[in-house]
């Protein structure tokens, strides 16, 4: 699979891009190089804004992003549209392979149980990352905050964790989750207006 699209979309290719999500992933489980190129380009700005969201390094994220799209070509033929939409599906993909890298990064790796609960959100968890991650200037401006901060926001507002559940996933104290949560979110809400001032 070709990850990057040409710079001039064959005539298929621009019909393709009106085609449903659902349609793009049966191309690409049949080896439909223009499906999954129309597919990379709907999703790769969210993938990869997930990815920076939970991992703070852009680098890292774009390997995580475009991992997370080759995957999704290789399994394209199992996806069931029954289970999830193709939003839910992809991200859950990113959201697995985000936490993967970042246990690889700590120095104390987290629980079997933690880490399933931290990759295994629900409807409407996915919902409300999707909605966050469409905002302008948000992607900006959690790079801007300490990692710390970043994974205590992107958990207590994306997956709605409290500060008590996200001290025992991150292993700190209560009160440090409540912290991390407050001063990133007053950092968040500066940067933000800054951008909107812009």
């Amino acid at each position: 699979m070709r990850v990057v699209g040409g710079d001039h979309p064959s005539r298929s290719a621009r019909r393709l891009a009106a085609v449903s999500d659902e349609a793009l992933v049966a191309g690409m489980a049949a080896r439909d190089e223009q499906s999954a190129a129309v597919f990379v380009r709907r999703y790769e700005r969210r993938v990869f804004g997930l990815a920076l969201a939970m991992l703070g390094d852009a680098a890292l994220a774009q390997d995580v992003a475009q991992e997370a799209l080759v995957r999704a070509w290789r399994h394209a033929a199992v996806f069931d549209p029954a289970r999830a939409p193709v939003a839910s599906w992809l991200l859950t993909i990113a959201r697995n392979l985000a936490i993967d890298a970042l246990r690889l990064r700590r120095s104390v790796p987290l629980a079997g149980d933690e880490l399933a609960r931290l990759g295994g959100g629900d409807r409407e968890s996915d919902r409300a990352l999707d909605v966050a991650l469409s905002i302008p200037g948000l992607h900006a401006a959690l790079a801007g905050l300490p990692p710390e901060q970043r994974r205590a926001l992107v958990l207590a507002h994306a997956y709605g964790y409290t500060a008590a559940e996200i001290g025992r996933i991150e292993q700190i104290p209560l009160g440090t989750a409540k912290t991390r949560i407050r001063s990133g979110m007053a950092k968040l809400r500066v940067s933000m207006a800054g951008e909107a001032d812009r």
